[in-house]
């Protein structure tokens, strides 16, 4: 079964999301990271290339020939999966096919728009015997 977990309390998502994705990488994970909207995959796609001073988030974008080697990808869509390790959602609905994973992570901010759909996806995973996890996320 799926492990669920909600990261919550994020003052910027996309900043929290780069962040994370940093320490998922220095751990040597696969992620998906699903992002429906465009500008913000590439404002992430900029983040993982910035955050870090001395380097950058090993990444690339769903499409790109390095995809298949690259231990976190970005994409908008959830129908052609380069793994089905870890997913981070970065959308503000229940991403498709979310069960074929091992671990989804729900990166969620402390704006109402993202914080009130997050609410009801809990209580969809909740409902359907899954056991989400909740921790915050901070700044």
């Amino acid at each position: 079964m799926t492990r669920i977990l909600f990261l919550h309390g994020a003052s910027d998502r996309l900043a929290a999301a780069a962040r994370w994705l940093n320490e998922a990488a220095a751990a040597k994970r696969k992620v998906l990271v699903y992002v429906p909207q465009a500008d913000a995959a590439t404002q992430l796609d900029r983040l993982l290339w910035t955050q870090v001073a001395t380097g950058f988030v090993p990444h690339a974008l769903a499409g790109s020939p390095l995809a298949a080697e690259s231990p976190i990808v970005i994409t908008d869509r959830l129908d052609a999966i380069p793994h089905d390790k870890a997913l981070l959602n970065l959308g503000d609905e229940l991403p498709s096919g979310f069960s074929r994973f091992e671990e989804l992570i729900e990166l969620i901010s402390s704006d109402d728009a993202v914080r009130l759909p997050a609410r009801e996806r809990f209580k969809f995973y909740r409902e359907r015997g899954y056991a989400p996890e909740s921790r915050e996320v901070g700044t």
